[in-house]
């Protein structure tokens, strides 16, 4: 059996607080995207010899980590934690960039939990599987269901969002991933908490043309100051006719919303990685 994770982009993404143990408080728009993964699992037989539960094979995009350690597979033992669940071979083609703002392997990890329960018959159902999702990363449970939503806390209290489904409809979607690692942990430590004048919620409500002056990201400041060709990228998308374009996350993507197809978005960004989507 086979799934697609997809990615997300976040509308918006203030920082509003700090807890004591550390973690920030944020208010953001999930959005999904049609830029995907492909995860499949297929039954392993009892003679192979794994001493994993889950023998998991990766390809495409290089992933910087141990198999043992990806999120599919720490999906997987958690919920053989509490059902029985037989030993699978699990094969992830990765095709969304890693640590982009995309939240790939968040998707990964709440779409392996999906497909263990369809194809185990678990029955565990939406709001039971978003908890467990939450216990692998903030944003996972938000892939359970991969609807517009807004999320509060630190990004794992989801609400509906009634936009900006409306406004993006035909719009097209160009992602851009040079090949920048960005450190969150200094990012965070350049920002000033502060609830914003205007909820994120709110602003995509509104028509697209009055995102740039009012949508903001919070890392784009202290990502920006640190790698400066971002902020290029942004600018250049903006020069090519971009109703809106921001920073991702953290970083290093960026997306730009084009009214019409970008044709020529491939061609100013052909040496990293560039894919243009209709949404």
């Amino acid at each position: 059996m086979i799934t697609f994770p997809c990615a997300k982009i976040n509308l918006g993404l203030n920082i509003t607080g700090v807890l004591e143990n550390g973690y920030h408080t944020l208010e953001t728009v999930f959005y999904p995207i049609p830029l995907h993964d492909a995860l499949e699992i297929k039954y392993m037989d009892e003679k192979f010899p794994s001493e994993a539960d889950c023998d998991l094979k990766v390809t495409g995009n290089a992933v910087e980590c141990n198999e043992s350690d990806n999120l599919v597979v720490k999906a997987y033992n958690l919920l053989a934690h509490d059902y029985k669940l037989p030993r699978v071979h699990a094969h992830l083609f990765k095709h969304i960039p890693s640590q982009a703002g995309l939240g790939g392997g968040s998707s990964d990890a709440a779409f392996m939990i999906k497909l263990l329960d369809e194809r185990f018959r678990l029955n565990i159902g939406n709001a039971e599987m978003e908890r467990y999702a939450a216990k692998l990363g903030a944003d996972c449970a938000f892939f359970i269901s991969a609807e517009p939503s807004y999320a509060t806390g630190i990004g794992d209290v989801l609400e509906p969002v009634d936009g900006p489904k409306g406004n993006l409809n035909g719009y097209y979607i160009a992602v851009i991933k040079p090949d920048i690692a960005v450190s969150t942990k200094e990012a965070y430590a350049q920002i000033c908490c502060s609830k914003p004048v205007k909820n994120c919620r709110d602003i995509v409500r509104q028509p697209i043309e009055t995102w740039k002056n009012e949508l903001v990201n919070d890392f784009e400041t202290p990502v920006f100051n640190m790698h400066p060709e971002l902020k290029a990228i942004k600018e250049k998308l903006y020069d090519m006719g971009a109703a809106y374009a921001a920073m991702s996350g953290s970083g290093s993507s960026l997306f730009g919303l084009f009214k019409t197809n970008p044709k020529d978005i491939q061609k100013e960004f052909s040496n990293i990685f560039t894919s243009v989507l209709e949404l």
